[in-house]
């Protein structure tokens, strides 16, 4: 493993599941898909098409901190619009920049025009300590002489 990794390599060994609600669910339904299958933002999907991403966070700030109610609100109205995505070719590293630099912690990756898997940062951090975990036991069997050659 290593920082230089395409996503594809996570989403290997994660999965590609990917679920996602249709722009006119209720907030509360989607909340409630996230909780069943323990994820933190959906993909946002109209005929196939991503049309945006819907978080735990969108739903804090635009449901709760604004007094809607999550059974009368659409997807729609609180999901990020235009969400930024990547391919299965993105680098792990590449990744990290984009969800750090955008402040988001979920990117949906596209092939081919469609939604074939997500990343979450917790994904990313997993894959980069573990890389880093790899290369301090390379250097140490390096340094004490038993490396291959």
């Amino acid at each position: 493993m290593r920082v230089l990794d395409p996503v594809s390599f996570i989403l290997q060994k994660k999965g590609a599941d990917v679920w996602s609600v249709p722009s006119n669910t209720s907030v509360f339904d989607a909340m409630k898909m996230m909780a069943d299958k323990d994820v933190g933002a959906l993909p946002v999907m109209d005929g196939g098409e991503l049309v945006g991403v819907i978080s735990e966070r969108d739903y804090a700030r635009k449901v709760i901190l604004q007094g809607r109610s999550s059974k009368d609100t659409p997807v729609r109205d609180i999901a990020t619009e235009q969400p930024i995505t990547i391919s299965p070719e993105c680098s792990v590293e590449e990744a990290m920049r984009l969800i750090t630099t955008n402040r988001i912690r979920h990117l949906p990756v596209v092939c081919d025009g469609k939604v074939c898997g997500m990343v979450s940062i917790g994904d990313l951090v997993q894959w980069i300590s573990f890389a880093q975990d790899q290369t301090i036991e390379q250097l140490e069997h390096y340094i004490e002489g038993k490396y291959p050659g």
